[in-house]
């Protein structure tokens, strides 16, 4: 059973996107709805945040107090690759901070449909060499996300390892969106009143919208489509009530067998995006809870990242 904060959050987000899913809003009105839901969220006490600039990418530095040195996240936020910003995340990225004690890099990528696929790739993939450029090691960074951004995140995973470039330490999807096809299990759920939100907003039409002119079952389009041999360790969480539940089970069996490390955690009813609550839904602080200790496990056991080319399935072959 779920917590009376999380069932009052969940009548909330019915009520307000009852509307939204009678008229069928444009993007522009889905939008303003997603910064709306970020009002009131405040960056947490003791927490700051700097406007920086990643080669041409929005970015702010959010910092808890005595952060570790030299180790950095490199946060991703959701929003489907068509709404989302800096701001919509602003009081989650700054609570994750504060959790894993450490320097957070956020950046505002570009969206769909004005800036289709590859360009939330190509700007993830810029912020984490321009962190490498400012001195970080890879092995003392961590790529996190939450819905499209933690899809984002195992999309740059894949582009580095199949680039032969360095890895980062880990990787974090908070209900991260792994396979933009939506098989039918995913659109047969998108009825359940727990995704009314997502259905209000239209997230049939996301994918799309991103992939423009590319398949959707292109791997670093939907990375449950890559062969995910060769990854660091990854941290993955969702609900059993999301419409991407199925999904991520899925994803996380597919990179154990293909001989990745993969810690997944899984949470009892919450709605999509539960995380961005933290501040009234308990829930949301035990998940980042979790994240911390896997941050603060990966970054004290050093341990050797797989080599980029190298697939255990094929091998066995």
């Amino acid at each position: 059973m779920t917590s009376p904060q999380h069932a009052v959050l969940k009548q909330f987000l019915v009520a307000a996107t009852g509307p939204l899913a009678e008229r069928r809003p444009r993007l522009p009105a889905m939008r303003l709805f997603a910064e709306l839901l970020a009002f009131g969220q405040f960056t947490p006490w003791n927490v700051f945040v700097e406007d920086t600039d990643v080669e041409g990418i929005p970015a702010e530095w959010v910092r808890p107090a005595n952060p570790a040195a030299g180790r950095v996240l490199l946060y991703l936020h959701g929003g489907g690759y068509v709404l989302g910003s800096l701001n919509t995340h602003r009081s989650l990225v700054g609570r994750l901070a504060q959790k894993c004690g450490v320097t957070t890099l956020a950046i505002n990528y570009r969206k769909a449909p004005e800036y289709p696929f590859p360009a939330a790739l190509e700007d993830a993939l810029t912020a984490y060499f321009w962190l490498l450029n400012q001195g970080y090691a890879p092995a003392d960074i961590i790529v996190a996300g939450d819905s499209a951004g933690g899809g984002l995140a195992l999309a740059v995973l894949l582009a580095l390892r199949d680039a032969d470039e360095p890895l980062p330490a880990a990787a974090v999807g908070l209900s991260p969106w792994t396979d933009l096809q939506l098989p039918t299990s995913t659109l047969r759920s998108l009825s359940h009143h727990e995704s009314l939100l997502l259905e209000a907003l239209e997230i049939r039409s996301w994918g799309p919208l991103y992939a423009a002119g590319t398949p959707l079952s292109h791997p670093l389009v939907s990375p449950a489509r890559a062969g995910l041999h060769g990854l660091p360790p990854l941290l993955l969480q969702v609900s059993d009530a999301e419409v991407l539940s199925d999904d991520v089970r899925r994803f996380a069996d597919q990179a154990r067998a293909a001989g990745t490390t993969v810690t997944l955690q899984i949470f009892d009813g919450l709605v999509h995006w539960w995380h961005l609550f933290w501040r009234f839904v308990p829930e949301a602080d035990v998940a980042l809870d979790r994240v911390a200790d896997f941050t603060r496990q990966v970054w004290a056991t050093p341990a050797a990242i797989p080599a980029p080319g190298v697939d255990p399935t094929r091998q066995a072959a």
